[in-house]
């Protein structure tokens, strides 16, 4: 019998936090764009840090932050939230390596936009929460799409930094990449290849749906 919790895990581990960062990268994206240069390029290299860093590196990160031996650790601790050793602490790991794509790709939507058609909704009257609801996310939503989907998957496979914070546990916090590492580390090569091709399958959905957004992207460009 196939124990399908790591799937399970893995899917709930990264809608949620693909969720996080979408509701988290689009308003970071937008307001940052807006900034002038000096102060957007230090943030951008503060946000975009952990697409560069190793992915376990951001997890000892992680782990020096909400450690159970650490300040903010223990302080959490009190109101029985534990990042350490949950299932999910691998929301905040993916979240955190996931957060990256998710505010790049909306910051460039966002500069691509035609701020004239703002300017004229301006004119108009319309008040500035209606433009950016009713104009600038419909012009920019392939580029937001992309995002949450490569966020979602980068989310979906994240190892290094959901090892170090949360390990692997049957049952507890067994997702799809830790699975295969403990599966070969043992050499269970049957299973582990079954945990591959399971992997292989959901990456090969998820690349297609960012080919038929650029696809539509495309054609939408072409008729303008």
């Amino acid at each position: 019998m196939i124990d399908w919790y790591p799937l399970w895990n893995s899917l709930r581990i990264a809608a949620i936090s693909c969720t996080a960062v979408f509701f988290l990268g689009i308003p970071s994206a937008y307001y940052i764009a807006r900034l002038p240069r000096a102060v957007k390029g230090i943030l951008d290299v503060i946000l975009t840090l952990p697409m560069v860093l190793p992915p376990t590196v951001c997890g000892y990160f992680l782990l020096i932050l909400l450690g159970p031996q650490r300040p903010l650790g223990r302080f959490l601790a009190n109101f029985g939230i534990q990042f350490a050793m949950t299932w999910y602490g691998g929301i905040v790991a993916s979240a955190v390596v996931a957060f990256p794509l998710m505010y790049r790709t909306a910051r460039g939507a966002f500069e691509s936009f035609d701020t004239t058609l703002a300017y004229s909704g301006q004119t108009l009257g319309l008040s500035n929460t209606y433009i950016f609801w009713r104009i600038r996310m419909p012009a920019c939503r392939q580029g937001i799409l992309a995002g949450t989907v490569l966020a979602f998957a980068r989310a979906l496979g994240e190892y290094g930094a959901t090892s170090m914070l949360i390990g692997y546990v049957p049952g507890r916090t067994a997702t799809i990449s830790t699975t295969v590492y403990q599966l070969w580390r043992t050499n269970n090569e049957q299973e582990a290849f079954f945990w591959v091709m399971v992997n292989v399958v959901i990456s090969i959905i998820i690349l297609l749906a960012v080919n038929m957004l650029e696809r539509r992207n495309r054609k939408a460009g072409g008729r303008i």
